[in-house]
């Protein structure tokens, strides 16, 4: 009897036991599932911004800083993506708290004459980058002529800028933004093409965690280029105005933060790849550079050609599917940047959730930046070098105001509250500020006058 009894009271406390834990697994899978869900519903922005500043001209930088100088400039990707997280959750941050885009947080408090000027330097820039991706379109074309004679630049341009359009004018947030996380997946091509270029991966990782700096002009100024198009204005426009469209608020800052830590990551890791191809092939076989010294690979399309004879048809391919996709990619998110900033700044309608109707001037201004981005790509003999060459230094003069103005706004007790900047975040801000102001002056003066620094 003893025994059954001591068997009745063990079997009621194992069932006791299971119950507790079912109860206490029952409370918290709700919670995990809340968790994941929550950051589905707010990634994106961050993931979506970061990739698609690895434009034509961000490969174009990191291919020729690969062609040119090997390995060496790999370390510099290390402090390039802290800066970039630094800004970027800034802004997530700004656009969390307060719910509006940073050109109304400009207007706001610092009034419309600077948003005016700041929107003047904005546009004009943004739609010589503009032209810059339709140009990166017309190289890739040119690749692909190659295998199809059909396919030139004239039919694929005004293909391109049909297919942006209609995807982001057509479609509500979340349908453009499956369509974004699509083009952040094909930059995996130039991963796929570094492979298969057979790169020295113990020499690249060596370069890669230890630093090595040629104090030489022309390293210092690969150097800057690298951290000048991995920072750009339209991206700090581009990201607050889209966490506000997505509805993220200030409950939910640990998931954004993670989208915009995961969106830095990934671009500077396809970057890596980039830079490794192109030092694999280009530099290792010395096709980098003339019988003078300077570099012959001056663009994308002539890389992507001279991967073919060294690398193997398939990785000039894939190349060349990255190029287009960064062109498409970009050629998407920076006239709809330019779109929001304008419309923020003049109190229009915006958002790519509303319809035509409901924002006449936005999708209107969204269309015109792409005509006139594809339609200078076709024109003969357009100084498309000049159009790239003045948008890069009116971007080079406007960035140190805009990360100004982001530091200002940040730590305004009365804008954001308890979510201001702490110390330690304002030194490490206001450091990035410095450092990225100062080459970027650097940069854009050496641009203006080339006869500096030797």
């Amino acid at each position: 009897m003893t025994v059954e009894c001591d068997e009745c009271r063990w079997s009621l406390f194992l069932m006791a036991t299971l119950q507790q834990a079912q109860e206490r697994l029952s409370i918290r899978r709700p919670g995990a599932w809340r968790s994941v869900l929550l950051f589905l519903s707010v990634v994106g922005p961050g993931i979506i911004t970061a990739n698609a500043d690895n434009d034509v001209g961000g490969i174009t930088t990191y291919s020729l800083s690969g062609a040119q100088f090997g390995y060496s400039q790999l370390w510099i990707l290390i402090p390039v993506t802290i800066a970039l997280l630094v800004i970027q959750e800034m802004c997530a941050r700004m656009g969390a708290v307060t719910g509006k885009g940073l050109a109304d947080l400009i207007r706001e408090n610092f009034g419309v004459k600077l948003t005016f000027w700041v929107l003047l330097l904005f546009i004009l820039g943004n739609v010589g980058t503009i032209t810059s991706e339709f140009a990166g379109v017309a190289s890739a074309a040119g690749v692909f002529h190659t295998y199809l004679p059909w396919l030139t630049k004239f039919l694929l341009v005004p293909v391109v800028a049909i297919f942006v359009f209609t995807v982001v004018t057509r479609g509500n947030y979340a349908a453009v933004e499956k369509v974004f996380f699509f083009f952040c997946f094909v930059y995996l091509t130039y991963v796929v093409s570094c492979f298969i270029a057979r790169p020295d991966w113990h020499e690249a990782m060596t370069q890669f965690v230890w630093p090595h700096f040629t104090a030489t002009k022309a390293y210092l100024l690969m150097a800057i280029a690298i951290i000048g198009t991995t920072i750009s204005p339209w991206m700090q426009f581009y990201i607050q105005a889209a966490i506000v469209e997505k509805g993220a608020k200030a409950s939910e800052l640990r998931y954004v933060r993670i989208d915009v830590v995961t969106g830095a990551l990934f671009t500077d890791f396809i970057a890596f790849f980039i830079m490794v191809a192109a030092a694999a092939t280009i530099y290792v076989h010395n096709v980098h550079a003339g019988p003078t010294g300077q570099i012959v690979v001056d663009d994308v399309n002539k890389l992507a050609v001279a991967l073919a004879p060294l690398a193997g048809k398939w990785a000039s391919l894939l190349f060349a599917i990255g190029l287009l996709n960064a062109g498409v990619f970009t050629a998407s998110i920076l006239p709809l940047s330019t779109a929001y900033y304008v419309c923020e700044a003049f109190g229009f309608e915006s958002g790519v959730e509303k319809k035509f109707r409901d924002a006449r001037f936005f999708y209107s201004l969204y269309a015109a930046l792409i005509v006139i981005g594809a339609a200078i790509v076709l024109i003969p003999r357009a100084p498309l070098l000049d159009i790239i060459f003045w948008s890069q230094v009116l971007n080079g003069a406007l960035l140190p105001l805009v990360l100004v103005l982001m530091l200002l706004l940040i730590n305004n007790k009365m804008l954001m509250g308890t979510y201001t900047n702490n110390p330690v975040s304002n030194i490490v801000s206001w450091a990035t500020v410095v450092i990225v102001s100062v080459l970027t002056l650097i940069s854009t003066l050496q641009l203006i006058f080339p006869s500096l620094g030797g």
